[in-house]
């Protein structure tokens, strides 16, 4: 049976073909392209003094720190999640579900406020935490705490969607031989989510990585000290260092074009192991 776009008259085909491929070349990869030219424009040295510069490396090193701490919990708790929503019938369950896509509705922008208004100096804990010399805002606690609730959603709607098409069939029958929650669990639940759950943290850690809107309320912008990769682009740029913020934003770009790679690769691994 031949499929039903082989009817279309060849230049409809060719005319969607051709504004695709436009769309693609002036949307992804003109800008692209146009970041690395930026960014090698001054050549090579200049290119490396703007990289090894103090400020960049703590960029680059709080960057990292955020997404150390912010996608390994994520991805504990979407495990959690995950499995409790999909393999459990309890009070609540509909409730949970709601308050995992809350990160998903509200501005990033907004979020970062919120935390301000509760961690602050004239917050809710602002004073208590003062008292003890507990910084949050403006500090590295913050960002990371802003970080991990922008990605909060990723890993457990991934790997909720991915349980709830699976079933819960070779759980009962491991359960039938005898098999406790913690041998289901490591011997056929993770065996069959490995790659959805691979790609709920790349798409965490994209996510993390690429961060501007709540960071950048709680970050205080302290140069050398609370800037992220994303916040340092920004100052390099306002003061007119092109160059430079481009040279930043290139490492952010090739990062991009890995965690779009390794998406890609993972989605046919999940695919093929699905069908």
């Amino acid at each position: 049976m031949s499929k039903p776009h082989a009817k279309d008259p060849v230049i409809v085909r060719w005319t969607l073909t051709v504004l695709a491929l436009a769309a693609l070349g002036l949307f992804i990869v003109l800008p692209l392209a146009a970041v690395f030219v930026q960014a090698f424009g001054k050549g090579w040295q200049a290119y490396r003094d703007t990289i090894l510069q103090p400020e960049t490396v703590s960029a680059i090193e709080l960057s990292l720190l955020a997404l150390a701490i912010s996608v390994p919990m994520n991805t504990l708790f979407g495990l959690a999640a995950a499995w409790a929503i999909t393999k459990f019938q309890f009070i609540g369950k509909n409730v949970l579900t709601t308050l995992i896509d809350i990160p998903f509705g509200v501005s990033p922008v907004i979020s970062g406020l919120v935390f301000v208004l509760v961690f602050g100096a004239q917050g809710w804990f602002g004073p208590w935490l003062t008292e003890h010399d507990l910084p949050v805002i403006f500090a590295v606690p913050g960002i990371i705490l802003a970080t991990t609730f922008v990605t909060f959603p990723f890993v457990a709607r991934e790997l909720i969607a991915l349980m709830e098409s699976q079933g819960t069939d070779e759980e009962e029958a491991a359960m039938v031989l005898g098999a406790n929650s913690w041998q289901m669990f490591f011997r056929v639940t993770l065996p069959n989510i490995k790659w959805g759950l691979l790609y709920g943290v790349v798409l965490c850690t994209a996510r993390a990585l690429g961060e501007f809107g709540a960071v950048s309320v709680v970050s205080g912008h302290i140069r050398g000290q609370t800037n992220t990769l994303p916040l340092h682009v920004e100052i390099l740029y306002n003061e007119y260092n092109y160059a430079g913020a481009f040279a930043v934003a290139s490492l952010l770009s090739v990062l991009a074009v890995i965690t779009l790679a390794l998406k890609k690769f993972l989605e046919w691994k999940s695919s093929e192991e699905r069908g």
